[in-house]
C-alpha cells in the first residue's frame, strides 16, 4: 500500500493520512462478489479514470482521465450483453444496463474501478464505481460511496496508479 492508495478501514477510507466516512455495498464485502449480490468486492482495484455531469458542476481539477458524461452514456450489467461491464453510448438498449446521466445527483462525479474490467467475466458483478452517497450509512449495490465534498477533494488529490484496497472482513 502506499500513501496514495485508497484504503477502507473499519472507520472509513483513509487516504493521504485523512479518514473519509463511507458507504460500501449493502451486501457487505465478499471475496466471491457476483452480479447482483450488493457486495463490494475484496482485493486491490486500480483507479482507472471517470466522469462528470458538465451539465451540473465544473470539470474537476484531476491528474486522472475525467470525461464528461454525454447523453445516452449507460453502463451494462447484463452478463447477456456482449458489452457487458462496459461503457455503451445508445438512446435505446435492449440490454439491462444502468443510466449514468441521472436524476439524482449520485454520478455528478464518479470514478471508475478496475474491478472485472476492461476483460469482464459475465456474472462476477460489474461497475464498482466511487461516486457521492444517498446519506451517510446508506448502502450502495456495491460501490464506495462519499459526501460530495470529500468526493470531490478525493478526485483532485487522486494521482494515477492510485488504488482502492478492500481487506476481506469475516
Amino acid at each position: 500500500m502506499t500513501p496514495q492508495d485508497l484504503v477502507l478501514t473499519p472507520r472509513g477510507i483513509r487516504f493521504l493520512g485523512r479518514l473519509f466516512p463511507c458507504s460500501i455495498g449493502k451486501g457487505g464485502i465478499k471475496q466471491d462478489k457476483c452480479e447482483g449480490d450488493g457486495a463490494t468486492p475484496s482485493g486491490s482495484h486500480a483507479i482507472t479514470g471517470g466522469f462528470y455531469r458538465p451539465d451540473r458542476i465544473a470539470r474537476p481539477n484531476s491528474a486522472l482521465p475525467i470525461t464528461p458524461l454525454r447523453l445516452n452514456d449507460l453502463w451494462s450489467d447484463d452478463v447477456k450483453d456482449p458489452n457487458y461491464n462496459h461503457l455503451v453510448n445508445a438512446a435505446q438498449y435492449v440490454f439491462s444496463h444502468e443510466t449514468l446521466r441521472r436524476a439524482d445527483p449520485l454520478y455528478d462525479l464518479v470514478l471508475t474501478t478496475s474491478w472485472n474490467w476492461p476483460n469482464a467475466s459475465p456474472g462476477k458483478g460489474s461497475a464498482i464505481f466511487i461516486h457521492q452517497w444517498r446519506r451517510p450509512g446508506f448502502g450502495t449495490e456495491g460501490c464506495i460511496a462519499f459526501k460530495r465534498t470529500d468526493l470531490r477533494w478525493i478526485v483532485e488529490h487522486l494521482r494515477p496508479g492510485a488504488r482502492l484496497i478492500v481487506a476481506h472482513q469475516p
